[in-house]
């Protein structure tokens, strides 16, 4: 029910936007997060917004470079990734929180996406 796409390969210092569109009931009354996950490695948030758009927060990592979005006309959610390191590379997952604000916590996400690689050369 979360379709994430937008990943691929990018050079340091490119961008890449990300999407994550939803179906169903998921995603209106939602907080929406982006998290990520490299290999070997634990599965980190990356940035989180709320139902409405009006509250966002980003991984200390991050910030100043991404910029979470959401357009729930379109029930689509966006990662627009400026600036990218490599070691932002990883497999990055939308996920729909069982909350109306965003968190940091795994388990307060119901509703995952299939995942999509982001991988930054240098």
């Amino acid at each position: 029910q979360l379709q994430a796409s937008g990943g691929g390969l990018v050079q340091a210092g490119g961008s890449l936007r990300l999407s994550c569109a939803a179906s169903g009931r998921i995603f209106s009354n939602n907080g929406m997060s982006w998290f990520r996950q490299a290999p070997g490695k634990e599965r980190d948030f990356v940035a989180g917004i709320s139902w409405n758009g009006g509250m966002t927060n980003y991984a200390d990592s991050v910030k100043g470079r991404f910029i979470i979005s959401r357009d729930n006309a379109k029930n689509t959610m966006y990662l627009q990734m400026d600036s990218l390191k490599p070691e932002d590379t990883a497999v990055y997952y939308c996920a729909a929180s069982i909350k109306a604000l965003s968190s940091r916590s795994l388990s307060d996400y119901r509703y995952w996406g299939q995942g999509t690689q982001v991988t930054v050369s240098s």
